[in-house]
């Protein structure tokens, strides 16, 4: 239970900064070559190519989750991921909480799950990726590692309903945690709604300790398989 406390935790810490949602990020495409008299085709200058990911089709019983994960520029986090995935330590697990803010717009908050409620599923921990060295930022959509400090994830996640640059870090901040931040890896690409539909899920009002209390999900969201989706782009280790 206290691996999973650690994401909100932040969260309420950082109510200011997550308040504000941060500038849309866009995939980077192709720059257009310059403009000449005469068209010619782009040079290696003119160009900026996407990061590499790997698609992962997560499938629940409300339906299939999409996402890219960035294995170039989060290559732990997301190996680390693709392991759980492979050795089908996900196939079962749950989607057991859904943290929703009643500030800002809507839908505002996150959802998490993952091998905790299996112990004999869990991997040893992974070393910290901070988003200032990955430049993956927290916006809506990321995939995003549950901690109670840096170097302490395993097989816990969450999916983000709404921007959340407080889960960023911060290197100037002088609380070590919130220089760390959190660890972001990858997004969702096909499944938003089914993101927010298990969101929208009844929550269990006397389940979590403290001040989660209320934010469980009576019916935990089975993941009946979670699995890399093969293609020429992207070819299943």
């Amino acid at each position: 239970m206290t691996r999973m406390l650690s994401l909100a935790a932040a969260l309420f810490l950082a109510l200011p900064a997550a308040a504000q949602p941060a500038a849309d990020q866009p995939i980077p495409t192709p720059a257009a070559a310059a403009a000449q008299d005469t068209p010619q085709a782009p040079t290696a200058s003119d160009t900026t190519v996407a990061p590499r990911t790997q698609l992962v089709a997560i499938e629940t019983s409300l339906g299939t989750i999409t996402v890219a994960l960035e294995v170039e520029r989060a290559p732990v986090t997301a190996a680390n991921f693709l392991r759980y995935a492979t050795e089908k330590r996900f196939d079962g697990a749950e989607f057991y909480r859904a943290m929703r803010l009643d500030w800002g717009e809507q839908p505002n908050g996150l959802i998490q799950g993952g091998a905790q409620g299996y112990p004999d599923r869990v991997l040893p921990p992974i070393a910290h990726e901070p988003t200032d060295q990955t430049g993956i930022e927290h916006t809506r959509g990321t995939l995003s590692m549950a901690m109670l400090e840096p170097g302490s994830a395993t097989g816990d996640w969450s999916i983000l309903l709404s921007d959340m640059p407080g889960l960023d870090a911060d290197p100037d901040n002088p609380d070590p945690a919130r220089r760390a931040g959190y660890a972001a890896f990858g997004h969702v690409v096909d499944g938003m709604d089914v993101v927010e539909a298990i969101w929208n899920a009844p929550l269990d009002p006397d389940r979590g300790e403290g001040w989660m209390k209320g934010q469980m999900l009576a019916q935990p969201v089975k993941m009946t398989a979670v699995r890399p989706v093969e293609s020429p782009e992207n070819p299943a280790d």
